[in-house]
């Protein structure tokens, strides 16, 4: 959490203040009026006193990871929006708008890299690990049935020819698309070979 104490001739002047201190939104803060504005002396002849407040803000992991990536957008030169929501423990940033492909790069490469780096920045800023999933107008679901299509067409070629299949190399986390995919399969078999970055998922029938 961060905090700002200020004062101000008013409350809104030292609220003001306190939220530009803290470079966030009015709506974002939360405000505690410590002492409101008043007369000293007898009347009023010994000047008034000043407001003063304590303005806090609670970092939300999901806002965090929008305003990096929007920064990241903007260096870029990419006209982009984004969109937060949560689910269970994990955080989801969707970027949404025209010509991203450049965000998602070949195979998804570039929009891992991008979901690595939000996840280490916000993570320093919060100084706790946070699970964010950065994704461009639903790639990622995209993929993902892409590579379930994928897989069972592949692992029927094996059961028709017998002959084992070696896919091209993935990531850890579509590698494991492939192999859960394929779980509930009876006569098939898979398994990864070789080290990262060409890891490689292998389709084959079940021995004996």
């Amino acid at each position: 959490m961060r905090v700002a104490e200020k004062t101000g001739k008013t409350v809104e002047e030292a609220i003001t203040a306190g939220v530009l201190e803290l470079g966030v939104d009015r709506t974002q803060v939360k405000v505690e009026v410590i002492e409101e504005p008043a007369k000293k002396g007898f009347f009023g002849l010994f000047g008034k006193s000043l407001a003063r407040v304590r303005v806090s803000y609670e970092n939300d992991p999901g806002v965090l990871a929008a305003e990096f990536i929007y920064k990241i957008c903007q260096a870029m030169g990419v006209n982009a929006d984004t969109q937060v929501s949560k689910s269970g423990d994990n955080w989801h940033v969707d970027i949404n708008g025209p010509e991203l492909g450049i965000l998602i790069g070949r195979r998804g490469d570039t929009l891992d890299a991008l979901q690595y780096l939000t996840n280490l920045a916000v993570s320093k800023i919060l100084s706790e690990r946070v699970r964010i999933i950065v994704d461009v107008e639903g790639y990622r679901q995209r993929r993902e049935e892409t590579l379930v299509r994928l897989a069972k067409r592949l692992s029927e070629k094996v059961k028709r020819t017998g002959i084992r299949v070696v896919l091209e190399p993935m990531n850890p986390h579509e590698r494991r698309i492939i192999h859960t995919s394929l779980q509930e399969e009876t006569r098939i078999s898979t398994f990864s070979e070789g080290d990262d970055p060409n890891r490689r998922v292998v389709i084959s029938l079940k021995r004996g």
